[in-house]
């Protein structure tokens, strides 16, 4: 198994979701599963999917960098905090790069706070969806699914109803240029090591484009995001868990 986003996304956290999701190969999309038909509604002219901008797998973040932000980074990440603050609701496709360099896509939905799902385009058998308080990678051909609390997975930081940055995590970066804005928060815990979410935006139009969870091992998952509609009202069973129907994974 390759590493998968999450969420997205996903990514379940710095302790293991970058290993327990499979990364298929990209395959026209198909679903029998129930899910919502029909993919997302979407305004404007459908993009073509976006060629994911993967880090460099060399650099290396200042951990103290955050004492010393100037005034235009506090500014910048004022804006990320807000534009993050004003979203309840979020629909969309989405393109996830391995830390071995596979591809594969999807559909996501997000309603704040705290529910997102995520559906993988076929072979691939993967959901993964939040219900505001636990977050399930689901296998559907094998009926099983793997539970993590949503507090220690890196996408409790988009799912958040209201969110300062500054304030509410650990940015350690914060960099602008004529295409991104950028923003890496780390967070350290005793038992796994250190972890880092890179969320980039549109430096134009401000709107979420990918994030990158990069694993205590140093492994990078990345998630580009494309066909934004944060005007869709979604069905609430989108989000529940199905705990009777699913088993925990064997071993």
């Amino acid at each position: 198994m390759a590493g998968v986003l999450l969420v997205a996304a996903a990514m379940v956290t710095a302790t293991s979701f970058a290993q327990t999701v499979p990364v298929p190969k990209p395959a026209p999309k198909g679903r029998s599963d129930g899910g919502p038909a029909g993919g997302p509604a979407v305004t404007g002219a459908t993009q073509a999917p976006p060629n994911p901008v993967i880090p460099d797998p060399r650099r290396n973040v200042p951990t103290s960098i955050f004492q010393t932000f100037d005034a235009n980074q506090k500014a910048q990440a004022a804006k990320v905090s807000a534009y993050l603050s004003s979203l309840q609701t979020l629909v969309g496709n989405f393109v996830q790069v391995g830390p071995d360099g596979s591809k594969t896509q999807g559909d996501f939905y997000i309603q704040k706070p705290g529910k997102v799902r995520f559906e993988y385009d076929a072979p691939s058998p993967i959901d993964i969806v939040a219900d505001g308080s636990s977050l399930v990678v689901r296998d559907r051909k094998l009926a099983t699914q793997d539970i993590y609390p949503l507090s220690q997975t890196p996408l409790r930081f988009l799912l958040s109803d209201r969110i300062d940055l500054m304030k509410d995590t650990n940015v350690v970066g914060v960099s602008a240029d004529d295409v991104f804005v950028s923003v890496t928060i780390e967070e350290k815990q005793a038992l796994v090591g250190t972890s880092r979410l890179l969320l980039m935006f549109g430096a134009k139009d401000g709107q979420l484009k990918q994030w990158t969870v990069t694993d205590p091992q140093g492994y990078d998952t990345t998630i580009a995001v494309y066909n934004l509609d944060s005007s869709k009202k979604l069905d609430p069973n989108m989000f529940k868990i199905d705990f009777t129907n699913y088993g925990p994974s064997p071993g």
